[in-house]
């Protein structure tokens, strides 16, 4: 269902929302932590863009949530840029080093690539990715981008639930092998209570040598600036830093081994994120956009066209015969993506197929409305069944997502995350740890995310983009892993087949499924499991497991920090929401 204006403004009164829909008509943003969302906004109040308060809102997501994202890691961005009429791409993933091989780990004796210490880490992305948006259409120094995050880490800001939880984790490890981690994160030696100051400093002053490195490159022009403060993060006093420590420091992993880093100071200097094509297809009418293979946004895609072929507007929202579909399309999909997915530049994903209509309708006629598939069914292969897998505790990864739609129709949609302070140390004088991104990748010289020099994890975080008759329409994401384009999916499917608007979309109980290998260390699988939010119908949930869905009741409102804005180009109206989930997100315009 496609609504024009006078029909979308009165959904969006019609029923209770646990928050109001923010509206706008100068710019919107919506992001994962409200402090980070009041800065973007700043940003486009002084007369930035949809880069400068993206750029904006990711530095002050790197100090606000440091358990979810950081400086080293990684980002895929989506643009949609209205004086080019295009939407682009941002690959902001970093390579695995080039001394890192799968006879390497066999041989030091891992099964796995290990989930914490130096030995996963992959050259930061997310940095170089900002930077690369920022000097081709961004209008702000990035000295001024950064402001709001340096006076963050310097002056502090109140420690809220989610982060004393993450740093109370973490805490033994810091006090016994991360004495850096220690001295930031467990002030007076012990975790910050709820509502004190937490202050990094030596992250404010890391950036603000960045800004002076800007300020003095910016004699010959603002690109110039720019391209000293990447010089001076990639082949300058910051990778000097983080490659002598990785050197002279031995890092425990989960497996108990310590090891320095493989990680090389020509690594850092070959790395450049780049702009690329965005894969797309059309779902009644609308135009959804995604990253490459080096993310998992194909899945969505391949979702939505499965879906395509079904009327789900007419089964009931969140009813039995809908999940059920749902939940099988999302099988089907999930094991495409182990089957094929990975760094485009290393393997020869067979987009042609997968994102194929007919290959959709083919893939259709498996789904059985009477019965839960437990097998694995990627198409061109036999089915097979798999076994519960995996070793040691499965973790569920998060992060943070950010969006951003301006004045002139600009949209920005970003999922950026790694460089947690739960699975590496901080890098001592810089105020930020190294990523762990590499333990998405494979040991078997058969999968298609193998290990390999230089090749780039295929990440879970997955940003969306919607256009509509080539005009813009739509930017949503989430934090969660490999359930990203499952509890999106089921945002955009409450607006698009069940007629909602974006907050009463945003706060609706989702399922999600684990029945695929996890991209997370330690890969673990669990077949048929599908995991529910309670406010589903009792009598919903005792009918998956009937069809033989192995349902797990999930805690109440546990699923996703999913944000969204929907933009009107003919009234110039956006509509901004963000999920109640942890009582962090935030969207905020005028």
């Amino acid at each position: 269902m496609l609504y024009s204006l006078s029909v979308y403004s009165a959904l969006i009164t019609l029923e209770f929302t646990t928050r109001p829909v923010v509206m706008g008509t100068h710019g919107m943003v919506s992001s994962t932590h409200y402090l980070a969302s009041e800065a973007g906004n700043r940003a486009l109040r002084r007369g930035g863009n949809v880069v400068d308060a993206g750029a904006t809102m990711w530095f002050c997501m790197t100090v606000l949530k440091p358990h979810l994202v950081g400086v080293a890691g990684e980002v895929p961005i989506l643009v949609y840029w209205a004086d080019e009429g295009k939407v682009l791409s941002v690959n902001g993933q970093g390579p695995m080093p080039q001394g890192a091989s799968i006879d390497w780990f066999t041989e030091h004796g891992y099964r796995l690539i290990p989930e914490d210490g130096f030995l996963p880490a992959v050259v930061p992305g997310s940095f170089d990715a900002w930077l690369t948006l920022l000097d081709e259409y961004g209008t702000m120094s990035l000295a001024e981008v950064m402001e709001p995050a340096i006076g963050l880490a310097g002056e502090g800001f109140p420690v809220y639930p989610m982060l004393k939880q993450a740093i109370a984790g973490n805490a033994e490890r810091y006090r016994a092998e991360w004495s850096a981690s220690a001295e930031t994160y467990l002030p007076g030696g012990g975790v910050p209570e709820v509502g004190s100051v937490i202050r990094n400093p030596d992250w404010a002053r890391t950036f603000e040598a960045v800004a002076e490195a800007e300020r003095r490159g910016a004699g010959s022009g603002r690109s110039a600036g720019i391209d000293a403060a990447r010089n001076y993060f990639y082949r300058g006093p910051i990778a000097e830093a983080i490659i002598g420590y990785m050197q002279s420091f031995r890092c425990r992993d989960v497996y108990g081994h310590e090891h320095h880093g493989l990680l090389t100071l020509e690594d850092f200097a070959g790395y450049r994120a780049r702009i690329e094509e965005p894969l797309t297809v059309n779902y009644r009418g609308l135009d959804v956009y995604k990253c490459d293979t080096w993310c998992q946004g194909a899945v969505l895609l391949q979702q939505l066209n499965l879906l395509e072929g079904y009327d789900l507007g007419s089964m009931g929202h969140n009813s039995l015969e809908y999940l059920h579909a749902y939940i099988e399309c999302a099988k089907l999909a999930f094991a495409d993506r182990e089957q094929y997915y990975g760094d485009p530049d290393f393997v020869d994903v067979p987009l042609d197929m997968l994102l194929s209509k007919e290959y959709a309708g083919e893939r259709r006629g498996l789904v059985d409305p009477g019965r839960a598939s437990l097998e694995m069914r990627p198409g061109g292969v036999e089915p097979y069944l798999l076994a519960k897998s995996g070793e040691g505790d499965w973790f569920e990864g998060d992060t943070v997502h950010l969006e951003a739609v301006d004045g002139s129709g600009n949209m920005l949609s970003a999922t950026p995350s790694g460089a947690w302070i739960r699975s590496s140390p901080l890098i001592p004088g810089l105020g930020f740890c190294m990523g762990t991104r590499g333990q998405m990748l494979h040991l078997d010289p058969g999968h298609a995310e193998c290990l390999g020099p230089g090749r780039k994890p295929s990440t879970t975080l997955t940003p969306s983009l919607v256009m509509r008759d080539g005009r813009p329409y739509m930017v949503f994401g989430t934090p969660g892993g490999d359930n990203q384009d499952q509890w999106t999916l089921q945002l955009f499917l409450n607006h698009v087949d069940f007629g909602m608007g974006v907050q009463l979309a945003l706060d609706q109980p989702t399922v999600h499924i684990q029945h695929v290998p996890g991209s997370f260390w330690p890969h673990a699988a669990y077949p048929g499991r599908v995991y529910v939010e309670p406010r589903i119908p009792g009598d919903v949930l005792a009918g998956l497991a009937r069809l033989g869905h192995k349902v797990v009741v999930s805690p109440p409102w546990s699923h996703g920090r999913c944000c969204a804005i929907r933009y009107d180009p003919d009234s110039g109206v956006m509509f901004g929401g963000a999920s109640p989930r942890r009582a962090e997100a935030q969207a905020i315009g005028w």
